[in-house]
């Protein structure tokens, strides 16, 4: 098969197998997309980044738990490609960790040909149902982090699920893991995977996660909307903030679409501005999507609509990683070091 037919086959099977997954367990949903290769993607800069970014818009409006980990799973392989690792180990999970908690980061030591780890992770989404994980390691004076991969079933790994009982993304799977001298295989060297091009084109991918979810939300709006009659007395201020929802959707998808045009045209570019970009209109747009819905719906939802009720509260903490202020610091830099006009139509 082809790689434009996998595409076209993946682009049909996605919906319907979500569908089909209902409400089971998130880590069996993650094991059926991967088994039946509906989780590896096609890599962010190579002429199919939209259809990457469509599949993880879909996952998220499906379930957010599940796209924590499938963006984590996908975006290990497209960075293991990139970065020459071994991506081709049949039916393997991947987890994605490159956050590191205050004060937990894993030491690597590396004695001739062999690498070892040893510490601790906190928080390490899909910990309990993958089978390998990329993560960073530490080497003894070095100022960047070197990424490993390493197999989580080896028998110098535990995992302690027992302090974390989270109420938004109750499903990722996550647990404190620890190491002693596990076997760990270096991919590429320290810092690298900061460096590389594919790192704010991944990045950028978030941004579609959050779109599914606000685009899911706001779909919950459309069918009350159109299920209500037009003499109803909610139903005006409803059909004007649908039609405010649709504006913010409407151009949050023309920047994403824009976004992954310019990634595919600039494959070996810096995209951190194009990245920051479009990640500052995703998570803007799902918040304004989030105050109109929950205000044009008022309480009905909260206590009819488990679907609704789990989106509104994931979605908030799945975009708490966006680091903005940091992030806005280098965006500005990176804006002021351009030539006007920025913004020309």
């Amino acid at each position: 098969m082809t790689d434009s037919q996998n595409l076209f086959s993946m682009a049909q099977a996605l919906p319907g197998a979500l569908a089909s997954l209902g409400s089971a367990p998130v880590l069996r949903q993650l094991r059926y997309l991967v088994d039946n290769g509906l989780a590896d993607l096609p890599p962010p800069g190579a002429g199919r980044t939209l259809e990457r970014w469509q599949a993880l818009s879909l996952v998220a409006g499906h379930d957010l738990s599940l796209a924590r980990l499938y963006e984590g799973h996908t975006e290990a392989l497209a960075l293991l490609r990139e970065m020459g690792g071994e991506a081709g180990v049949r039916g393997a999970v991947w987890a994605h960790w490159t956050a590191e908690s205050p004060g937990r980061r894993v030491a690597l030591g590396v004695a001739g040909q062999g690498a070892t780890l040893s510490g601790s992770r906190a928080w390490s989404p899909g910990a309990l149902g993958a089978s390998h994980a990329l993560l960073t390691a530490w080497l003894p004076g070095q100022q960047a982090p070197q990424l490993v991969a390493v197999e989580l079933d080896h028998p110098s790994v535990t995992i302690h699920s027992d302090a974390w009982h989270p109420v938004g993304l109750p499903d990722t799977g996550s647990a404190d893991v620890v190491f002693d001298g596990t076997p760990a295989v270096l991919v590429g060297a320290p810092g690298e995977h900061l460096r590389r091009p594919g790192f704010w084109q991944g990045s950028a991918g978030t941004a579609a996660c959050w779109y599914g979810a606000a685009q899911a939300l706001a779909r919950v709006l459309y069918a009350a909307v159109q299920q209500s009659s037009p003499t109803h007395p909610s139903h005006g201020a409803r059909a004007a903030a649908l039609c405010k929802v649709d504006a913010v959707l409407g151009s949050t998808a023309a920047l994403l679409r824009e976004s992954a045009a310019w990634i595919d045209a600039h494959p070996l570019a810096d995209a951190m501005t194009v990245a920051l970009r479009a990640r500052e209109a995703a998570e803007s747009g799902a918040r304004k999507v989030l105050k109109e819905v929950g205000h044009a719906l008022e309480g009905t939802p909260w206590s009819r609509n488990a679907f609704f009720v789990r989106m509104v509260t994931d979605l908030p903490l799945f975009m708490r990683h966006s680091q903005g202020d940091r992030n806005d610091a280098a965006r500005a830099s990176a804006l002021l070091a351009q030539q006007p006009p920025l913004w020309a139509l």
